[in-house]
């Protein structure tokens, strides 16, 4: 169905460059002295995007989502929940601030932290929850923050996916008591690499620049919060390229979520295949990934192993295995000696999680998204052509076949 490119990513042109070459020839590239010129600039201006007071650059959003953790107050050994299903940066992040990640299950319909499985979680040691804004929509933020407030827990948000995202108009990140953001290339914004923690809460933002800056206190701040630091800076390099980054990002939202409404419109009426759901407190969604629930009854079983490596083959990027569970997941499996405590987590079934993780769910990335009418008309072609064409990949799946045995084999 397609042979032509894809859009291309990141986007990027001569103000990108230009933005770059003026930090060159300023000669002030890394981060020290923190706070430096364009990771400052760029920090408020995030900041202020969504809605919070304050806006920090660090290295990563791993880091982000460790230096957020110890900021707002989290203690070590404290038990942390998170989704089952999500990157393991979310949890390993909790392990790395000194932490217990305690796995809850997701929404069935949304795949985002599911607060009933929350509550069945909590224990006197329980500290924090750090909900993912998943792929293109929102955790229930409302019940997550009542929950919180009543417990007496800390809320980050995990906001990697979610640059510009609204919940009932407020911007994702600061509805907790930090919001962690990743600019890894992948990201609806990047420079490569990079992250940023916001909060509206001037205690925090004391704790994060000493955590970032190896224990350095903010200028002209008391010297009331004693840490052994990081060195976890922004170079200034990265900061440029993130300032020019975000004045394209509303514009970008306009034609991925054009794009992605008219993708739903499409396949309205086909069983096989709907997208998770976006939840209606949802004011501004961010499209990181667009993500369908596949029904594999619909097509007489057929794995979605099979249909994903089809869809493949018919031009269109998309992959089943985008997360696993984290309570299967091999990338987590911490070492004893050094992590005790996780083996001896609090443990509930998580099963809605793994069937999204190994049946359910199929990502799209957002860069098919920026593109026009034809792109998204290609995408329902090829979803439709899959589907009425499924008996003949029956022939093809065997357990015995991996999936990039079936592209092959398609093609």
């Amino acid at each position: 169905m397609r042979a032509a490119p894809w859009p291309r990513w990141p986007e990027h042109d001569v103000a990108e460059r230009d933005a770059l070459v003026a930090v060159l020839q300023g000669g002030e590239w890394g981060g020290f002295p923190m706070p430096n010129r364009a990771a400052e600039r760029f920090g408020a201006a995030f900041a202020r995007f969504h809605d919070a007071r304050h806006g920090l650059c660090v290295a990563n959003g791993t880091v982000a989502l460790e230096v957020g953790l110890q900021a707002i107050g989290v203690e070590a050994r404290s038990e942390v929940v998170v989704p089952a299903y999500t990157f393991e940066a979310t949890a390993a992040a909790v392990l790395f601030s000194g932490c217990v990640p305690v796995f809850a299950d997701v929404d069935a319909e949304t795949y985002c932290l599911d607060p009933d499985s929350v509550e069945e979680v909590l224990t006197e040691r329980t500290a924090a929850i750090v909900p993912v804004q998943l792929a293109m929509g929102f955790a229930d933020m409302d019940r997550l923050t009542e929950i919180a407030g009543r417990e007496g827990l800390r809320v980050l948000e995990d906001c990697a996916h979610a640059h510009g995202a609204q919940w009932r108009g407020r911007g994702a990140g600061s509805i907790g008591d930090a919001g962690a953001f990743s600019f890894q290339t992948s990201k609806l914004m990047t420079a490569g690499e990079g992250g940023a923690v916001v909060t509206s809460d001037d205690r925090v933002l004391d704790r994060l620049f000493a955590l970032v800056n190896c224990g350095r206190q903010r200028p002209g701040r008391e010297r009331d919060h004693v840490v052994v630091g990081h060195n976890y800076r922004l170079s200034d390099l990265q900061a440029a390229v993130l300032e020019v980054q975000l004045e394209r990002l509303e514009e970008q939202h306009r034609r991925r979520n054009t794009n992605v409404d008219r993708l739903i419109t499409a396949l309205d009426g086909l069983a096989a295949i709907e997208p998770v759901t976006t939840d209606t407190r949802v004011t501004r969604r961010a499209v990181y990934q667009f993500v369908l629930r596949y029904r594999p009854l619909a097509l007489d079983g057929l794995p979605r192993a099979a249909f994903v490596a089809a869809l493949a083959a018919e031009g269109v990027p998309c992959d089943g295995n985008f997360y696993e569970s984290l309570t299967t997941s091999e990338l987590l499996a911490p070492d004893a000696a050094r992590y005790p405590a996780f083996a001896a987590r609090p443990q509930i079934a998580c099963p809605r999680a793994e069937r999204a993780a190994y049946e359910e769910a199929i990502w799209l990335p957002h860069e098919l998204f920026l593109g026009d009418a034809a792109d998204v008309d290609d995408i329902s072609a090829a979803l439709r052509k899959v589907c009425e064409h499924h008996s003949e990949l029956h022939e093809l799946s065997h357990p015995a076949i991996d999936e990039q045995t079936v592209v092959r084999t398609a093609r």
